[in-house]
């Protein structure tokens, strides 16, 4: 049995936020998630955008913490070390009612306060992205729409989180909670049985599941697929800004933009589902991908695609952004309906939630120790030369490239099995140091990673998991 004050059920993005703002106060904090490593599934797998919140609903709590969460970036990530670029977006017209639609984009922008969007040109637009179809009339420009690297996002609030205290109980699932006297007293899961003073639901895609547990849900939440492209990073058409297609009323619209490492990302479809594990991609979504795409930058080489991915975001039916707190079970906080935005939010979200613990009864000491800073692994293939010998010097594991897509070492590597959220699976490597990720796509790293988690880990290569327990990345002997 695990007594704990606060138990996080869910560590994405949000959960991991929030675990980290609860560990601002003298609180035991306990992250649990039925995954083998953090990230969730939304917020390892979306377009990397932080937003500004210039095109959500007015009024609404997504508005509020977006709006608000994006100018702490910038300084949160220089604490936690993340890579981070303010690129801005574009919001081209290219017909004469994605023309008149500009205004009401504008004022809907103005309306969320986020008074920096501005007209510009065609000769602009084409200045800026010369790429972009040269139909283009006009456009609005968001310059604080900003890239990141998700997963470095989520595995840093983690380990920030755990320095300053928390802690993270991962393979874990919850499958029940205990009620009496209008109180959580248990949660049972897979593993040990916890006894929490509060319980918060940040689960994501299987929020309502747990909602289920105390009888509070009163909603449904579906998922909705979305199907990208990445571009090799030596792509012959690019793009330097988010560019961002007119939306209609079913969905934002597939875009183009540049990620953190250099890459192009086009995409997402935006597809609903009933299977909360469906992270297939199939020909019609891709194919509906590069049809809408072309109809903004005519030339994007789609053949330069290095891979595809599908990623699930939450969609909550009814909709809308929702944390919920209740009478009858006085212990419990519900987040629903966090959707493509709650990356962005996340930040936001993990002050709304403390606050809303201290409303509810949580003590609010705070805690004199926390510190903001958190150091990530240094970033070889980053480095000038002269820091490169130096860390070879210290470490000679770092003179040794284990990827040559990405330069990542043997160094990175050892280093990340062994941080404060130890990176135990092939995926969980590829998703902090990105082994595998380049234009080979691990054929030449792939087994040479397989030997080094076995050596750290001192297992076989056999045991050696691509994600989940049972995904062994070797399945037998050719020959003995």
């Amino acid at each position: 049995m695990i007594k704990t004050d606060i138990l996080v059920i869910g560590a994405g993005a949000v959960g991991c936020a929030i675990a980290r703002e609860l560990t601002k106060y003298r609180v035991k904090v306990l992250v649990v998630d039925k995954n083998e490593d953090i990230g969730g599934l939304a917020s390892r797998s979306n377009s990397a955008i932080i937003h500004t919140g210039f095109d959500a609903p007015p009024g609404s709590l997504e508005s509020e913490l977006v709006v608000a969460a994006n100018p702490m970036y910038e300084k949160l990530c220089m604490d936690m070390d993340i890579p981070f670029a303010k690129t801005g977006a574009i919001l081209p017209a290219f017909t004469d009612e994605q023309f008149a639609m500009l205004p009401s984009i504008k004022e809907k922008a103005f309306n969320n306060r986020v008074y920096d969007v501005e007209y510009l040109t065609a000769e602009q637009l084409l200045a800026m992205e010369p790429n972009l179809s040269p139909d283009v009339k006009a456009g609005l420009f968001i310059p604080r729409e900003s890239i990141i690297d998700p997963f470095l996002l989520v595995v840093a609030y983690a380990e920030n989180a755990q320095t300053n205290g928390a802690s993270f109980l991962l393979s874990t699932k919850v499958t029940g909670m205990k009620i009496e006297n209008n109180k959580i007293q248990s949660v049972t899961t897979t593993g040990e049985e916890i006894v929490p003073s509060y319980v918060i639901n940040a689960a994501g895609l299987f929020n309502d599941e747990i909602a289920a547990m105390v009888n509070k849900n009163d909603y449904s939440v579906n998922p909705r697929k979305g199907q990208f492209y990445i571009l090799d990073k030596n792509t012959n058409c690019k793009v330097n800004h988010i560019v961002l297609p007119i939306p209609t009323k079913l969905t934002k619209g597939k875009l183009m933009c540049p990620t953190i490492h250099g890459n192009m990302l086009v995409g997402p479809t935006a597809e609903d589902l009933v299977d909360k594990e469906d992270t297939s991609c199939d020909s019609a979504g891709l194919f509906s991908v590069e049809e809408d795409v072309r109809r903004l930058i005519p030339n994007v080489n789609l053949r330069d695609t290095i891979t595809q991915y599908a990623g699930l975001r939450a969609n909550r039916n009814p909709e809308g952004l929702h944390v919920d707190t209740y009478d009858d079970v006085k212990n419990y906080v519900n987040l629903s309906g966090v959707r493509s935005t709650g990356l962005t939010a996340s930040a936001a979200l993990g002050k709304y939630v403390a606050q809303t613990l201290i409303k509810i009864g949580m003590e609010a000491e705070f805690n004199t120790r926390f510190t903001p800073i958190r150091k990530g692994i240094p970033r070889f293939n980053e480095l000038s030369r002269e820091e490169q010998n130096e860390l070879i010097k210290k470490n000679p594991l770092y003179g040794k490239v284990i990827c040559r897509c990405e330069t990542v070492t043997e160094g990175e590597i050892t280093d990340a099995i062994h941080r404060p959220i130890p990176a135990r699976s092939m995926d969980a490597i590829k998703r902090r140091l990105r082994p595998g990720a380049g234009r080979c796509q691990g054929g030449f790293c792939g087994p040479r990673v397989i030997d080094i988690l076995a050596k750290e880990l001192r297992l076989s290569a056999a045991d050696i998991n691509k994600n989940l327990s049972g995904s062994y990345m070797i399945v037998g002997k050719i020959r003995d």
